[in-house]
């Protein structure tokens, strides 16, 4: 396959490093000196020093050479940046079938990311790729196993068999609905597990957090038409254990960095790399509500985010609440 992997970011470079030992990639970033720096140095010095890229990947600041014959394009800019991204790859290569990487809910909207395509693209061959990876990870070949959901299976099962080997295991799944809150809500949590970490609660309360949060991702996916039993997979259960314990997860240095006392504007000043559970605690949150889903989790760390009540403070009125049958 010849793969336009859009977005120079960690994971956009991960996976076409991922991509390029069994296909035609090219890189694409926006930022002409970037690339040119990428070029020289042959690894992202910026998002992944000391990953080499393998030979014959290229690289391009130019949008349209880089979906130039491309089979598929793989959108890895954040979700913030989805739509814009989105309009770009409708005026130069619309009928192009492709993936997004991004996670989260859109601010302002609560949109989930292929409520966004459709927005703008309309009905097209599309899906996302989730699950437990850490693109440092996935970018040194170390054995990792992802999630390929679309609304159309036939376009799930083929796209996964074609990106599927070496190190890098892609399942299919039809559940797009399921694997985007997923990916989205176990952000949110990997925040609070942060939270809990840094204020020293201890493996009990951890393993609770988690156990719970997986309980309000189900929730919330349910209440949206998501299946249940996409949550027990790399999706859903596998994201989460990944984010809230692995200490390259930027959204667990958020709830740290809390914990310690700093502010909202000096964490995001001190991570360099966009943080999707911030946005999207409060979009979760708005949402439940709205659905009439409960989340106290969720809704304790916005109010944390918002500045309303310390991390400490969350805690103690997580840990008041009635009694509840499990």
């Amino acid at each position: 396959m010849r793969i336009a992997v859009l977005g120079a970011g960690a994971w956009g470079t991960a996976l076409a490093i991922a991509f390029a030992a069994r296909h035609e990639v090219v890189l694409w970033a926006r930022d002409a000196a970037r690339v040119e720096d990428m070029a020289q140095a042959r690894e992202n010095r910026r998002y992944l020093p000391g990953c080499a890229f393998p030979e014959g990947m290229k690289l391009t600041s130019d949008f349209s050479a880089a979906l130039a014959g491309a089979d598929l394009a793989l959108l890895a800019a954040p979700l913030a940046g989805l739509r814009a991204l989105l309009e770009q790859l409708k005026a130069v290569a619309p009928a192009t079938p492709f993936l997004w990487a991004c996670k989260g809910l859109e601010a302002g909207s609560g949109l989930l990311p292929h409520q966004v395509v459709v927005a703008v693209m309309g009905k097209v061959s599309c899906g996302v790729l989730t699950g437990p990876s850490f693109a440092l990870e996935v970018a040194r070949g170390l054995p990792t196993a992802i999630t390929l959901a679309a609304a159309d299976p036939a376009f799930a099962d083929a796209t996964a068999q074609q990106l599927h080997g070496g190190n890098l295991r892609i399942y299919a799944n039809d559940d797009l609905v399921g694997a985007e809150v997923g990916g989205a809500v176990k952000n949110v949590l990997a925040i609070a597990t942060g939270i809990c970490d840094g204020l020293g609660l201890g493996n009990n309360a951890r393993a609770a957090l988690i156990t719970r949060g997986l309980v309000e991702i189900t929730r919330f996916g349910e209440a949206l038409g998501a299946r249940r039993e996409t949550f027990m997979g790399l999706a859903g259960m596998g994201d989460l254990l990944l984010t809230c314990t692995g200490d390259l997860s930027r959204n667990r240095r958020v709830g740290l960095l809390l914990a310690d006392g700093k502010a909202l504007p000096e964490i995001a000043a001190e991570l360099g790399h966009v943080a999707e559970g911030v946005p999207a605690a409060r979009e979760v949150a708005r949402r439940a509500a709205e659905l009439g889903v409960d989340m106290p989790i969720t809704r304790a760390v916005t109010a944390v985010l918002d500045g309303h009540i310390s991390p400490r403070v969350a805690v103690e009125q997580l840990m008041s609440r009635g009694a509840k049958h499990e």
